[in-house]
């Protein structure tokens, strides 16, 4: 049996005030502002922490500036390299103009284009932007390589003393502001760097608060180093959450993390959809996926958080726009409301008439309609998408397309066939 994880390093209250005072002029005091819709919906009283509101959006900031900053000349000499789907290689970047050192930054394809163009903007003619892999990790072993032919500086976009020390600053503001009548903090989780930064300071200012993390259910990282009690690789990640989706929890913050953490909580990808969709529509808050992590969780912790002082943090909002069409899909699917199908619509005329006269609901909407006519055939299949207004309607429309023989297979239930091909 392997044995549990001891405790050997968090960040120092005084290891903070110094990052803290680093950043001034760099990094924003973000505001922590009550939520009514939250707050009414949860019976608790829900603040936010707007992380958004950094110069980079996100609080990637804070821990890649004290890294770069406490670095020697000699150091720094090479350059800087990370590793990054986005926020900490805006931060890295950011930082690099800022200092005016050589950073060379490696992104995973996936990365939202928005991302990339950001990391350009900030580092300008400091920074050198590589697209490599699929995943976060890839990007991380390709810039580790580099370092080591290079000799340059690595920046951890997480498994760093002095990077958890910057996102400690996060937790220092909260306590700051709230003194000790915080109960939950809520905290999205990719890599480990900011929950451990927050524990922390928790730990040593205010330790009876309960520590939530939250990760994508595809990308469960750390539920998994918890289970095994040790950091593992997690084979195969869904990378829509891209500023959450790692495959191994850090080293250093899973000895943090492992015994100081009240609960973990695993989001699935939809509901984070829905979250962020919520958030712009109750509140004109943009987030990006990793960034509505928190607020998600609370469905899940509810009614636990009742009567409590919750704080979640909105950790980024670089999203781009033209990922709304596969939010807003992926939120649908999630709730209940759209739902794909191979119809089997007989062929001859007036067919498709009957369907949408007989078999829809009042409400039912197609969105969706793939068909090609099959000579010599009785029937000829059809991908349809159909989105309903409430989750009451589907096993109705189920019913009436297998009472009249149009059913032939559902989609979503088949998530190899629904990527293959809707």
């Amino acid at each position: 049996m392997t044995a549990a994880p001891t405790l050997t390093w968090v960040p120092t209250i005084d290891d903070v005030l110094d990052a803290k005072q680093r950043l001034s002029g760099v990094a924003v005091r973000t505001p922590l502002v009550p939520n009514m819709q939250l707050s009414k919906r949860y019976k608790a009283n829900v603040l936010l922490k707007r992380e958004d509101l950094q110069p980079v959006r996100s609080y990637k900031l804070r821990g890649a500036y004290n890294k770069i900053v406490s670095l020697g000349s000699d150091e720094l000499a090479n350059g800087v390299v990370c590793a990054s789907a986005g926020n900490h290689a805006q931060g890295v970047a950011y930082s690099c103009s800022a200092l005016k050192v050589k950073g060379t930054i490696f992104m995973p394809e996936p990365t939202p284009k928005q991302k990339v163009k950001k990391v350009r903007m900030f580092g300008g003619e400091f920074v050198d932007v590589r697209i490599v892999g699929d995943t976060f990790d890839d990007s991380l072993a390709a810039a580790v390589a580099f370092c080591q032919e290079h000799k340059a500086q690595f920046i951890h976009p997480f498994d760093d003393a002095k990077v958890i020390e910057g996102q400690a600053t996060v937790g220092l503001e909260i306590f700051e502001d709230c003194s000790e009548s915080i109960d939950y903090i809520v905290v999205p989780v990719g890599g480990g760097g900011l929950i451990s930064g927050i524990i922390g300071v928790m730990q040593q200012l205010h330790p009876n608060v309960k520590i939530i993390a939250v990760e994508p259910e595809g990308a469960p990282s750390l539920r998994r180093a918890i289970e095994e009690k040790m950091p593992v690789t997690v084979d195969e990640i869904e990378t829509f959450v891209d500023g959450a989706a790692v495959k191994r929890i850090g080293d250093l913050t899973f000895g943090v993390c492992f015994n100081s953490i009240h609960r973990v909580v695993n989001v699935p990808e939809g509901k984070v959809c829905t979250t962020m969709l919520s958030l712009y529509n109750d509140d004109a808050i943009v987030v990006e996926p990793a960034g509505a992590l928190s607020v998600a969780a609370l469905d899940y912790l509810a009614p636990e958080i009742a009567g409590k002082n919750v704080v979640c943090i909105l950790s980024g909002s670089n999203n781009d726009i033209t990922r709304m069409e596969e939010i807003k899909e992926r939120s649908l699917l999630h709730e209940g409301l759209k739902h794909y199908f191979v119809i089997r619509f007989p062929q001859r005329a007036g067919a498709l008439r009957y369907f949408v006269e007989h078999i829809l609901g009042p409400n039912d909407d197609i969105t969706h309609f793939q068909y090609s006519k099959k000579t010599n055939r009785e029937k000829g299949p059809a991908v349809v998408g159909i989105e309903l207004k409430d989750q009451d309607d589907f096993e109705p429309l189920l019913q009436r397309m297998k009472a009249a023989r149009y059913f032939g297979e559902y989609l979503n239930d088949s998530p190899h066939l629904f990527e293959l091909i809707v």
